[in-house]
């Protein structure tokens, strides 16, 4: 134990640097698979709504093109045999074939609406869980967002009402999976602090060479005693197995290693406001790997 403790010891500068940036790549690698686990239930859920109805459209529709078949099967013997016709007519109206054709469309519109919204839950929760690669790109801000909210949806639907107000913004430089993770952070803890049914309002701004996003609620607030302590690591106000107060604290982090600035604003019953400053480029020869002293 003394050899390794000795070993520790006599480790470059640049050694500690990398073992603290894999320590924290793996905290940071941890708290996404935490939240993912925290709303895998409900993404199950949302998964599983319209996989249900699209079930029941399709067992409906089998019915129907059994009625069809027996339908286009008396046709056939109607051509040559004009005295069948009033069964065909018997047939006609015992299977409501007018509805038939009328409701037909909608079931397949209704088919295809289900099998989208599947993909879409499927692939944002896909993008927001990829491995966290650290290399910056051109991020669409409001894609990340809408990525976020996707995921999130089962823990904002009963309890907000989502309201956007959406500038038209540039791509920016940044690693999408640390915006998406900062997001998603940001909407289940503003979901979470409504106890009833409220708002969250989404604002974005482009503003010179950075952009700005605003998430307000009109939950419970923070009081001011617990402001200043916000971004530290393991500070939460929810309950033990609720919440590993990692994640604004994270977030405040991943923000600054984009050179941006993370604000927030609350009054206590009456909500919070979040703000994400982040400029459109990052300072050239750093990326957002390199944490800012």
């Amino acid at each position: 134990m003394r050899h390794d403790t000795d070993s520790h010891l006599q480790q470059t500068p640049e050694q500690l640097i990398a073992r603290l940036k894999q320590a924290q790549d793996q905290l940071m690698q941890s708290e996404k698979m935490a939240s993912i686990g925290q709303l895998a239930a409900g993404v199950a859920h949302e998964i599983n709504n319209p996989i249900g109805y699209v079930r029941s459209n399709l067992t409906t529709l089998g019915d129907y093109c059994r009625s069809l078949l027996l339908i286009n099967q008396a046709y056939e013997q109607a051509l040559g045999d004009a005295v069948s016709e009033p069964t065909l007519l018997q047939l006609t109206q015992q299977h409501d074939l007018p509805f038939i054709r009328e409701d037909l469309p909608s079931l397949l519109e209704e088919s295809h609406e289900g099998i989208e919204r599947v993909g879409k839950i499927i692939r944002s929760l896909r993008d927001f869980s990829r491995t966290d690669s650290g290399e910056l790109e051109p991020v669409d801000v409001h894609k990340t967002i809408n990525q976020a909210l996707t995921v999130a949806r089962n823990e904002i639907k009963y309890r907000a009402e989502v309201i956007t107000d959406f500038a038209e913004l540039p791509l920016i430089e940044a690693v999408e999976s640390q915006l998406g993770q900062v997001f998603l952070n940001l909407l289940v803890n503003a979901a979470h602090a409504i106890e009833e049914h409220g708002e969250i309002h989404i604002t974005t701004v482009l503003k010179g060479r950075q952009i700005s996003v605003r998430i307000r609620d009109n939950g419970c607030g923070i009081p001011a005693a617990n402001i200043k302590r916000l971004f530290d690591p393991f500070f939460t106000t929810k309950p033990v197995g609720k919440g590993t107060g990692l994640g604004l604290s994270l977030s405040y982090n991943i923000i600054r290693t984009h050179h941006g600035e993370m604000l927030v604003e609350s009054e206590p019953g009456k909500g919070t406001e979040f703000t994400v400053l982040l400029p459109l480029q990052q300072p050239a020869g750093e990326s957002a790997e390199e944490i800012p002293q």
